[in-house]
């Protein structure tokens, strides 16, 4: 068995997460977000170059309090991620979709 993840909560306390063996882990490169008053849905999908269906490999429902935090924790972990590895460059454009999947140019006469 893997060692635990040490997880921070909201109150300060430390709780170990335990990973399963079998956990099926999932690739994502598309993610929606719906929400409610009361919760946030995070779809996350998979969508091939050239394709026009993703297909959802997970859903999780959140908080909105939790979704804060996480927002939080990513904005710390990306922060750490450039400094080690230097700065993600966003692609202009009209979304990050449109540029990943857009179609490719037409071959030259």
């Amino acid at each position: 068995m893997k060692k635990p993840i040490e997880n921070p909560t909201p109150g300060g306390k430390i709780f170990p997460l335990e990973i399963p063996a079998d956990l099926e882990i999932v690739y994502s490169n598309i993610v929606r977000i719906t929400h409610s008053p009361s919760e946030l849905v995070l779809d996350f999908a998979h969508i091939l170059p050239g394709s026009n269906k993703a297909q959802v490999q997970s859903r999780i429902i959140m908080s909105p309090l939790s979704a804060k935090l996480l927002h939080r924790a990513l904005g710390e972990n990306l922060a750490k991620y450039e400094t080690n590895f230097g700065g993600i460059k966003i692609p202009g454009g009209s979304s990050l979709a449109d540029y990943l999947f857009q179609k490719p140019p037409k071959p030259k006469e």
